[in-house]
């Protein structure tokens, strides 16, 4: 009987809206008694064994990865979870570590980093081993894993046995999670799990960034390995030895009914008779994988139609000069006080502003119009909710907002206490149940990691560890997409190449879904329909100087997500990564669009990834240009969608810096990204801050450096570096409004203390300042409005915020993360409020906006609209700033910040306290070195 978890442990979640109370108390129980004894798995082998001795981190490599290493369930299972609350073994027992950091971090100590992180050591201890499995019953391949938390250690003599170990242990971890982001990436995940209005937007969302056929996948493969010589082959050796080792535990546990749960539950096989079948994976499943995974964290850029309106609205309420010089200090390219991660002066010019811009075609006033991504809908899929899902998979998809997360804080040894290197650092992915990516250790022939991967991609080690070095990433954002202007021809489905008509590549899919016991959405059914054009998809349509155009959205890595596995081959490859410069050469090899970070036992490395296209001369990368031979990326090959990148000494680079921070910040001076908001406040600086400080005082520890990490994680950005300078504003006289007053005071107090979101004790489930919190949730969008709208008029004030949003605190539903997403403060309005209030105290601002906003620019008619704004935000009650979700009651403050597992299958797990953090993080700090 699997393990069941207190509920004091953690909050218990709702059920969720995707598995309704499908069944009642009494059949479940007759249901469980009937399935809980599937046959048996993988044959246990007896063995033992030890400690690895290719570990040069001497035990100081910690990690940990939430919610649980286990992300497949049976069906008793997820029927045990549903009704009770049970949890099957390693499903949740990394969350409860990862939620006490919150309330912990501040008394910890390195000896207590193991209370909140998983040792990171190789090998398993003898006496910790809780299952060795021959995989298949092969002879060259084991998987042993841990008593502790069940990650599985794949030993192979082979390289062939060792990806099949890989493979195997992959699906016995997170067979349906891999089975749905196959079908994301297909385009084809409402006729696989149901048709869920969040199903559809997924699906749309991914799919109309990369509508490709099954022979795009294909060719995807070939030109990888057609230009990657003997890695490449390597790699398509791994890859498939890995889709063997997926496939034979898909036979194995289909013959030995302990298959995911999910798969009956959606319909696709009968937990009576074991009809169905569960189809195997092949090597194109693998790109459509890899196509989600890029999407969504390492494609920088886009946004340039939306950024051609908000000139535009600039233009027609200021006049071309003053509109451009108004749009351009709103959009911050290359901000003087903004963070830097290279900040030694170092400068790496990318995507700047030329001198005259050429070739750009912004469009007629109005005539804008997004291209539509779905037809034909009936039932359920013509509902206002389905609609609304659309919506927002389209703006999603089409911002240049794309989820930047993930944070990196890295020491020199020449500040540390020991003379090492110490760095924590993760991907900050989501949260999901099963989480989407998986820990595992890879041990065999050319390989030697442990770490995590992204389900399904996991033939190698993406973020981790070698023998003796550890290396993470960070979403960095540069440009790699442009938007070009393809001038219609013969009618709306022709356009111009060269001068040629050329008609437009349509692709389609059409889905359809019935309730299943899983989603009981009604019947339904559409057709996503893209227009594809050598210059890319088709995004929007519009005039240019009354000429009919399709904007086309055209990426660097489109149809190359194959192309970054070498890279990754390479982090993995112990004969290849020994040094700083062996790291940085292997993660050029990645096109996705990343901040690579290293450390060693006496080095630190920096490097910014992606094919960064060099564009033509003059060629303004922030607005559409027209699709001509002229304005096309240098050495430009529509077939194969190549072209001239730019060096790797032109990305931002750097080794043994005195110390490093990320958090999606802008990567060094004259470095240019896509997404707005990289100005005088960006989340960035709540690491820089804490690091610098313990760098100028020296004597770097593994638990001080993680202590400012999780400090950070608990901060409230605008409470920390923005209200000081509001309530300097209101108290340049005195505040004699008694509602205003108490807010003032509250607002105060809780900076004196910290600014943080932090329980009053461990599970209280309520804050510290709870008053004040409130009082900024509310009073923040309402002083962003009330500064800015009556200066730049509602229509421009609306399309800076398409471009930027305003806010993006913890219990925000909206932007690209959603709600209960843990991260938070990326994008917002804060650099805005902080350089125009600091303009109107008659401070220094450097790179200031181009006029004063709050009151007009005058003192005491801003404090008056700060005060106004402030007694509505105080009057407002909990409810109605905290409304309530399918997760929270109205009024319920941390509940409404709390994180949630989304569920991707049939296992839930509880709410657990706010923490802006990685999902996946290191604490290491290596001793020695080979």
């Amino acid at each position: 009987m699997p393990r069941r978890t207190p509920r004091t442990a953690l909050d218990r979640q709702r059920t969720p809206r995707r598995f309704p109370k499908f069944l009642g108390a009494a059949s479940i129980c007759a249901l469980i008694a009937a399935l809980l004894s599937p046959l048996t798995q993988a044959a246990a082998v007896d063995s033992t064994t030890a400690l690895a001795a290719n570990d040069y981190c001497g035990g100081q490599c910690s990690d940990i990865l939430p919610p649980g290493q286990n992300g497949n369930a049976t069906l008793a299972q997820i029927l045990l979870n549903q009704a009770f609350g049970v949890q099957p073994d390693h499903a949740e027992d990394q969350l409860g570590p990862y939620n006490n950091l919150a309330s912990g971090a501040a008394t910890l100590t390195d000896a207590k980093i193991n209370d909140f992180f998983n040792d990171a050591s190789f090998g398993v201890a003898s006496d910790q081993v809780a299952s060795t499995t021959a995989p298949g019953g092969r002879t060259d391949v084991t998987i042993v894993r841990d008593k502790k938390t069940g990650v599985p250690h794949i030993t192979g003599t082979t390289r062939y046995g060792t990806e099949y170990g890989a493979g195997y242990a992959a699906a016995q971890d997170r067979l349906w999670l891999m089975d749905v982001f196959r079908h994301v990436g297909r385009g084809q995940l409402t006729s696989f799990a149901g048709g869920a209005s969040s199903n559809q937007g997924l699906e749309q969302e991914f799919w109309r960034n990369a509508p490709y056929t099954e022979a795009d996948l294909q060719t995807q493969i070939d030109n990888a390995i057609a230009n990657n010589g003997a890695r490449g082959q390597q790699a398509l050796a791994d890859a498939n030895a890995y889709i063997d080792g997926i496939n034979a535990y898909i036979d194995a546990s289909d013959s030995g009914r302990y298959f995911p749960g999910e798969y009956v539950l959606t319909g696709h096989k009968d937990s009576i008779t074991n009809a169905g079948t569960i189809d195997h994976f092949k090597i194109t499943d693998l790109v459509a994988l890899a196509s989600v995974i890029g999407s969504l964290f390492g494609s920088g850029g886009g946004g340039e139609v939306n950024n051609a309106v908000s000139l535009l609205a600039a233009q027609s309420k200021y006049g071309v000069t003053e509109g451009t010089k108004v749009w351009e200090s709103f959009r911050e390219r290359n901000d003087p006080e903004a963070v830097l991660t290279v900040h030694n002066g170092e400068s790496f010019p990318y995507a700047s502003k030329p001198d005259t811009a050429q070739g750009e075609a912004l469009p007629d006033a109005g005539s804008v119009a997004q291209e539509p991504l779905v037809y034909d809908r009936t039932g359920s899929a013509a509902t206002a909710t389905a609609t609304s899902a659309s919506a927002t998979a389209a703006a999603t998809t089409l911002t240049s907002a794309k989820r930047g997360m993930s944070n990196a804080l890295v020491v020199s040894g020449k500040y540390t206490a020991s003379g090492h290197p110490i760095a924590v650092f993760g991907p900050q992915t989501g949260y999901f149940a099963p989480q989407l990516l998986m820990l595992q250790e890879i041990q065999g022939p050319g390989l030697s990691a442990r770490g995590a991967s992204f389900a399904g991609l996991s033939m190698y080690v993406e973020l981790g560890r070698g023998q003796d070095y550890s290396w993470s990433a960070t979403t960095s954002g540069q440009d790699i997409i442009d938007t070009y202007a393809v001038e219609l021809c013969q009618d709306d489905y022709h356009y111009l190449y060269h001068g040629t008509c050329t008609a437009m590549d349509k692709v389609e899919r059409t889905n359809s879904w019935k309730p299943t016991t899983a989603d009981g959405t009604a019947a339904g059914s559409y057709r996503m329909q893209v227009y594809r054009t050598k210059y890319g998809p088709v995004e929007y349509r519009a005039t240019v100087g009354g000429k009919k155009v399709a904007y086309t959205t055209l990426r660097s890595s489109y149809m190359h997500e194959a192309d970054s596995i070498i890279g990754f081959q390479m982090l993995n490859d112990p004969d290849y990564v020994k040094s700083p410069g062996t790291f940085q050469s292997a993660v050029q090899h990645i096109n996705y669009t990343f901040n690579w970070f290293y450390a060693d036992s006496s080095h630190t490395a920096y490097y910014n990834s992606g094919d960064n296209p060099v564009r033509a001369a003059g060629v303004d990368a922030e607005f559409p240009v027209w699709a001509q031979a002229a304005y096309e990326w240098q050495n430009w090959d529509p077939t194969t969608n190549t072209s001239s990148y730019t060096p790797p000494s032109a990305h931002p680079n750097s080794i043994d810096q005195d110390y490093y921070i990320s958090w999606n910040n802008k990567q060094a001076k004259d470095y240019t990204t896509a997404p707005w908001g990289d100005g005088s406040v960006h989340r960035g600086n709540l690491l820089e801050d804490r690091v610098k400080k313990l760098v100028a005082a020296g004597g770097v520890t593994r638990s001080s450096l993680a202590k400012a990490m999780a400090d950070a994680a608990l901060a409230d950005l605008r409470a920390e570096d923005v209200l000081p300078k509001l309530l300097k504003v209101i108290n340049s006289s005195t505040v004699t409004d008694t509602t205003a007053a108490a807010a003032v005071t509250k607002l105060s107090d809780w900076v004196t203390a910290g600014a943080k979101r932090k329980e009053t004790s461990a599970g209280s489930k309520a804050y510290a300042n709870a008053d004040a919190i409130r009082i900024l949730d509310a009073w923040w969008p309402l002083l962003v409005k009330a500064e800015f709208e009556p200066g730049l008029g509602t229509d421009l004030y609306t399309a800076f915020s398409d471009n930027l949003p305003i806010d993006e605190s913890p219990s925000a539903a909206h932007g690209p993360t959603g709600a209960h997403a843990g991260s938070s403060f990326q994008y917002g309005w804060w650099s805005y409020v902080d350089k125009d209030i600091r303009a109107v105290l008659g401070e220094s601002v450097q790179g200031g906006l181009s006029q004063k906003y709050c009151g007009g620019g005058t003192l005491s008619a801003c404090r008056d609209t700060l005060i106004s704004t402030l007694k509505t935000a105080a009057g407002l009650t909990a409810a109605q700033v905290y409304p309530g979700d399918d997760q929270c009651s109205a009024g319920d403050q941390w509940c409404a910040d709390s994180i949630v597992q989304r569920t991707l299958g049939g296992i839930k797990h509880g709410k657990i306290t706010w923490q802006n953090r990685p999902t996946y993080q290191q604490v290491v700090e290596y001793t020695s070195h080979r």
